[in-house]
């Protein structure tokens, strides 16, 4: 049964991508993400590419205030009723200008904008393993920015330069139906899970 109620009013979901690169296979993977979305959820996505490198002087007291990037990105994460994450991997780990986001966006102390928001990740990467040290990475950060993050279904995209075919579609329907089931249960997630803090 439907919650008509919950359609009416969906969850605003920031969707924060790791990779820049604007025809990136991790970009496109959050676009059909976003696509196959359900109506429970309202996703935008949050840009994190003009950020400038966290540095606590520019937090301080005696500075007038941030940098005008910073308080956009906070200011977006904070209107959200939710966040998923959909990231490559570098090295075994998140790309810089992801960590980067969750610096900002966790700064100043005590003014953490991602507390209590619900959360889910999706790693993909062209070896086998779909990214799973940057999944696991970023869990722990999510741990500590007390963000409840959905456990069950993980989702680790393996091959994922032959995810897409020539004209930018999934080359697998399989996958498709696989990440329309991840996002119902995302959005179940976030029902169950809504912001305690803020």
């Amino acid at each position: 049964m439907v919650d008509l109620d919950v359609v009416a009013n969906p969850a605003v979901l920031g969707v924060i991508v790791g990779s820049l690169r604007r025809e990136s296979v991790t970009r496109r993977l959050a676009q059909r993400l976003v696509e196959l979305s359900p109506a429970s959820l309202s996703p935008r996505f949050i840009e994190i590419g003009d950020l400038p490198l966290y540095n606590e002087d520019l937090d301080i007291e005696v500075v007038a205030e941030p940098p005008a990037q910073w308080a956009r990105f906070r200011g977006q994460v904070r209107d959200c009723d939710a966040i998923l994450f959909v990231t490559p991997e570098y090295n075994r780990s998140v790309p810089a200008p992801l960590k980067n986001a969750i610096d900002v966006g966790s700064a100043p102390h005590y003014q953490n904008a991602f507390d209590g928001l619900p959360a889910a990740i999706v790693s993909a990467s062209p070896g086998r393993m779909g990214a799973f040290g940057a999944n696991h990475h970023l869990r722990q950060s999510l741990v500590f920015l007390d963000m409840p993050t959905m456990q069950q279904p993980e989702l680790y995209l393996g091959g994922s330069y032959g995810l897409f075919d020539e004209r930018g579609e999934l080359s697998d329907p399989k996958v498709a139906d696989m990440l329309a089931a991840y996002m119902s249960r995302f959005g179940a997630w976030v029902e169950r899970h809504p912001r305690v803090s803020a």
